[in-house]
């Protein structure tokens, strides 16, 4: 006790006690507002990697996954469809994917890790739209030169079976190809490029 009877050690304790109390509640308040600015698990599920399973992908078959809200389409290319691949390079607007829409393990010709599969977002480059996969050859409506890809019916823009747009038309560059990577020979996961190869 002090000489003016106050009673130093309640005080001190008294002080910390009120210290603590406070802190305690100040986290109370501050935790909330710190985890309103994360994302929502709908938000961190919407652009989560999606594993697709390709083993009973045909070739010349189109398997389609969403992923961050998009549609991702896998197509099982057959031999003719890589073979196209290089007769179609004067008629084509980056036919070397110069224009960085790919990750750099897929800027070759198939514009994949595995030329066999190719992988890209299902959005014209254009305006938006989703194109058509139109695999066929020299249909009536796309003339006798077309090889099969995709065409895209709001403005006409056309891709070949790389997601390479075609010269002429209203899309400005080839379809995007998102990170992914094979976890196996069956499966794809879209959305990580693995560390890439």
């Amino acid at each position: 006790m002090s000489a003016d009877g106050v009673d130093l050690k309640k005080r001190r304790m008294l002080t910390v006690a009120t210290s603590v109390v406070g802190a305690v509640g100040a986290g109370y308040v501050v935790y909330p507002f710190l985890a309103s600015w994360a994302p929502s698990e709908k938000a961190k599920a919407a652009g989560a990697p999606v594993e697709a399973d390709i083993s009973k992908l045909e070739p010349g078959q189109l398997l389609r996954v969403k992923w961050r809200g998009k549609p991702v389409w896998i197509v099982r290319r057959t031999e003719r469809n890589l073979s196209d691949l290089a007769k179609l390079e004067d008629r084509l607007t980056d036919p070397a994917s110069d224009m960085p829409q790919q990750p750099d393990y897929c800027k070759n010709q198939a514009r994949a890790r595995k030329p066999e599969f190719l992988v890209a977002v299902g959005i014209c480059t254009h305006l938006g739209c989703s194109p058509t996969y139109r695999p066929d050859m020299a249909p009536a409506d796309l003339g006798p030169e077309w090889v099969g890809g995709f065409f895209c019916p709001c403005h006409g823009s056309r891709f070949d079976l790389a997601g390479r747009v075609f010269r002429g038309v209203p899309a400005p560059a080839n379809l995007v190809i998102p990170p992914y990577y094979y976890l196996s020979d069956t499966r794809i996961l879209v959305g990580e490029d693995g560390g890439a190869a």
